[in-house]
């Protein structure tokens, strides 16, 4: 029985996540399992990676070959690195102390990798919502000058209305005839 190291894809249509298991080469993809190792979540930023490294390597040291992307996964995680150094181990060519030594060393760095990729999203989040309540003042600011410029303008034209009103009070009405004939049936009258 060839065993493989694959995903199998569970979620949504559009949101899929994928639990990476290790199963018969001949098993349907999302079929029957022999165990499942880990979670993978593409839809994060960055990807959320959760694999058991120990479970992983036991099977890879057993023959389970992985697919394309669960090797790449699993390099991600260091997997197969820590192969790498377990045969070194195995064949004599360094000691368990020195593989240990390196595999902590290597997961130090990809981990700070990490942390400051999540440190640089999160920064870039603020700064990108900080500009956008800034845009959103300037727009504010637009629309309460302009409001402020129209309600000036209808409070003069209010104040020239009441100004015009007043004068045509004060200022005496005069009869004067629209029209000859009008004039004529005044003097009539």
């Amino acid at each position: 029985m060839a065993v493989r190291i694959r995903l199998a894809r569970h979620g949504k249509k559009n949101f899929a996540f994928f639990h990476i298991v290790v199963a018969d080469s001949h098993a349907p993809r999302d079929g029957r399992f022999i165990e499942e190792i880990g979670l993978y979540n593409p839809n994060t930023n960055p990807a959320t990676i959760q694999v058991d490294n120990e479970k992983a390597l036991k099977w890879m040291m057993n023959g389970a070959q992985p697919s394309e992307t669960c090797r790449r996964i699993l390099s991600y995680k260091g997997v197969l690195l820590k192969k790498h150094l377990q045969e070194g181990v195995r064949k004599g060519a360094i000691s368990q102390e020195v593989a240990d030594q390196r595999w902590n060393a290597w997961f130090e760095e990809k981990q700070s990798k990490v942390d400051r990729k999540k440190s640089d999203l999160d920064q870039d989040e603020r700064s990108a919502r900080k500009a956008a309540a800034e845009a959103e003042a300037k727009v504010n600011e637009a629309r309460a000058t302009e409001i402020a410029t129209r309600k000036a303008e209808e409070a003069r034209a209010a104040a020239e209305a009441a100004a015009k009103a007043q004068e045509a009070e004060s200022t005496p009405a005069t009869e004067t005839p629209e029209s000859p004939e009008a004039a004529e049936n005044q003097a009539a009258e």
